[in-house]
This record gives structure tokens, C-alpha cells and sequence, in this order.
């Protein structure tokens, strides 16, 4: 009975291990399979053209390329798709790293352990609301009070990507962005918090031994320990907000054919894009422009893939933390 049950438990925890990756290599597989006669239609010029358009509603004449139809005056290019993705999620995450990883070290280093539960649990709170719920309140309350009392102001000044592109609600690239940013702040500080509290007590007892103050040693020694993690709950930060698609396809004004030239201007990303255009391709008669939105899933999947990759091989590079032996007495 004992050797059933843990021939059956190895069988089992074989199964869980090999699911994840068969799922992701289904999910390729379709995304490959739709995408395949956008890829045939439009080749390399999907990722060089700055106009994505399935076409005139009314045009009567088709175009053909490669054996595949497409509706006349169809044109399928992302270049500013992923311009603004890539520029959207790396704003977001510039603001979001040293906000989430000072407010973890504050909350178990510096408050009394009554303020950090708390605190903790508004925390997690924080990360579970839905993202509808955020672009709703950039879109009627964040936005359009940053729009009257900053970014007018700041527009005025002339200053280099700060001065064009006002909405009149504040919709566009760096509303999307801090909205980016507190949506990511949760999933970052969270980690990190764990990461800090894993930090052996021992280890901060010898750095204070040693000579450091509490503040030296939480930079030289707290810090260097968790830096590998944090790294890794940055991506995790990141691949949210690559992959973010209702909050930012209500705050971005949703402009396809349009590169942000102010941090004001508006935009779109690659997954609003399948969001927002998902119902009139589906109408689409030649079929294209819903294989052309699947061609946008297949490269954002591979983004998001080369994003975790590379993530893995600098987290292999500085898995080694170098700690101090301290300034001495």
C-alpha cells in the first residue's frame, strides 16, 4: 500500500510539473497557428509600418499577398505598439523599484511590529483590486487632476518631452504610467518585504557588531542579501505592466498610429490593442485582422518570454551577495 501510494504521489507531482509546460507550449502552438497568415500577409513590415488598420468597413475590393486576402487598405503594423508598451511598462517600473523596495525596508526595519500588519495586509489589498477598477480612476480622477495642476504648469516651461500633448482628462503616456506604477508597487513590496524578513537575524547582529549603525547595515548588508530577489520581483513588476490591458487602454487615449513624442502624449501598447480592437476584427470578412491581433499576442508572449529569460541569467550572474566584514572599531 505504502509503495502505491508514493509511485502514485511521484506520478502526480510528474503531472503538476510537466502541466505548466505543455500549457505554454499550447498557448504558443494556437497563437503560432493564428497568427501564421497575418505573418504571410504583412512580413517583416509588421514590425517596420506605424499604421494598424484592418481597413475600410465599406470597401468592396480585397488585397492579396502571399495566396492570403486581406480587406483593401488594410495595413497591419506595431512598431508604435510596442514603442509605447515598452515605454509605458519601463516608466512605470523606474518609479515603482525604489518606492516598493524603501517602503518594505520601512516597514520591517523602521515601524513597531503593531503598525506592520496593518500595514502588510493593506498591502496585499492593495495588489488584489482589479485593474478595471485602477483605469477607472485614472481616467476620472487621477488623470484630470494631474492634466489642471501639473501638467500644464510643467507643459509651460518648455522643457524637452515635457511640453505638448495635453489631454484635456489627462489621458496619455505618464498617467498610464503611474497608474502602472501603483498597480506594480503591491507585487514588488510584497516580495521584497518576505526577501527582507528571510535576512538571517544573525547576520544583521554581526553587522551591528561589527560597527555599523542600523542604517549601514540595512544598506550594506540587508540590501546587498535580497538585491538577487528584488531583481526577481522587479520582472514579476514588469511582466505586469508589459501585459497590462484595461486600465491603460482607458488611460492611454488609445493612438495607434502614433509614437509618443511627450511623456504626455497619448498612445497604446500591444495588449490594449487586442483589447480595444477585438470586436470590429471579428467582423473583419476576410478573417485578417483577427489573425493580425494574434500575431501582436504571439510577439508580446515573446517579449514577455525573453523578459523572464533574461531575468533568470542576471539573477544567475549575481546570486553570489558580497556582504560586508564591517568598518571596524
Amino acid at each position: 500500500m505504502g509503495r502505491r501510494s508514493d509511485t502514485a504521489a511521484r506520478v502526480g507531482l510528474a503531472v503538476a510539473g510537466f502541466v505548466p509546460g505543455l500549457a505554454l507550449a499550447f498557448l504558443a502552438y494556437e497563437l503560432i497557428r493564428q497568427a501564421y497568415p497575418s505573418i504571410a500577409f504583412s512580413g517583416t513590415r509588421f514590425f517596420t509600418t506605424k499604421v494598424f488598420s484592418a481597413g475600410s468597413a465599406y470597401a468592396t475590393g480585397v488585397e492579396v499577398h502571399n495566396g492570403y486576402k486581406a480587406v483593401h487598405g488594410a495595413r497591419f503594423g506595431i512598431l508604435p505598439l510596442i514603442a509605447g508598451t515598452m515605454m509605458s511598462s519601463l516608466i512605470a517600473l523606474v518609479m515603482a523599484v525604489p518606492i516598493s523596495v524603501g517602503g518594505a525596508i520601512m516597514l520591517v526595519e523602521r515601524l513597531p511590529r503593531r503598525l506592520q500588519g496593518p500595514l502588510g495586509v493593506f498591502l496585499e489589498l492593495l495588489a488584489g483590486i482589479p485593474s478595471v477598477v485602477f483605469g477607472l480612476w485614472g481616467i476620472t480622477t487621477l488623470g484630470p487632476a494631474l492634466a489642471r495642476d501639473i501638467y500644464r504648469p510643467v507643459a509651460s516651461l518648455g522643457i524637452p518631452w515635457f511640453d505638448s500633448g495635453i489631454a484635456s482628462t489627462g489621458q496619455g503616456l505618464l498617467t498610464a504610467s503611474l497608474v502602472l506604477c501603483v498597480m506594480i508597487i503591491p507585487i514588488i513590496a510584497s516580495t521584497t518585504r518576505e526577501l527582507i524578513r528571510s535576512v538571517p537575524q544573525t547576520t544583521r547582529e554581526g553587522a551591528l557588531a561589527l560597527g555599523l549603525t542600523r542604517s549601514e547595515s540595512v544598506r550594506l548588508v540587508t540590501v546587498p542579501f535580497v538585491r538577487t530577489g528584488v531583481l526577481a520581483a522587479a520582472l514579476l513588476g514588469w511582466g505586469r505592466a508589459l501585459g497590462e490591458t484595461i486600465a491603460v487602454l482607458l488611460i492611454s487615449g488609445d493612438i495607434l498610429d502614433k509614437y509618443p513624442h511627450s511623456i504626455f502624449d497619448s498612445f497604446s501598447t500591444m495588449a490594449a490593442t487586442i483589447a480595444g480592437l477585438l470586436d470590429g476584427a471579428i467582423q473583419d470578412p476576410t478573417g485578417m485582422a483577427v489573425h493580425a491581433l494574434a500575431e501582436i499576442g504571439l510577439v508580446l508572449l515573446a517579449v514577455t518570454l525573453l523578459t523572464n529569460f533574461a531575468g533568470r541569467l542576471i539573477t544567475r550572474r549575481l546570486a553570489t551577495p558580497g556582504l560586508p566584514i564591517g568598518r571596524g572599531v
